[in-house]
């Protein structure tokens, strides 16, 4: 499967512990992630990240991109809900990365006991049904 990794500023800790401690079971899989967040949990974890830009360079587009295009099957996409991101069009951007993932059927957590519940299914296979409903 190929995951996408996104996290705000004050969310890139948490994003980082959580691949930590599930670093066996994502390492089965192709991680995807925006610029700095990829870098900090490839450091952390020695994961192998394919990395885009940074969100506020254009890496959450590049990543709405590969979404649209149904290329990513499942997201982690950990949101500070406190205080909006400063780069200019997030709103629009963290608005379409959820409705792009809401039209292509793509499993997204925003948040750690969603993300824990998603790594659960993705180690017990239950997340296989993607590829009956959105064959390849």
């Amino acid at each position: 499967m190929n995951i996408a990794l996104i996290a705000d500023d004050a969310k890139k800790e948490l994003m980082i512990q959580f691949c930590i401690a599930y670093k066996g079971e994502l390492s089965k899989h192709s991680i995807l992630a925006t610029g700095t967040t990829g870098k900090l949990v490839a450091e952390a974890t020695g994961l192998n990240i394919q990395r885009f830009m940074s969100g506020f360079q254009g890496g959450d587009q590049q990543i709405l991109a590969r979404i649209a295009c149904n290329e990513i099957d499942l997201l982690f996409y950990f949101r500070d809900s406190f205080y909006p991101r400063k780069d200019e069009g997030w709103e629009f951007a963290g608005r379409d990365i959820l409705r792009l993932c809401d039209l292509n059927n793509i499993p997204v957590a925003t948040n750690l006991a969603t993300a824990e519940a998603l790594i659960h299914a993705l180690e017990r296979g239950d997340l296989d049904w993607r590829n009956i409903v959105n064959p390849k």
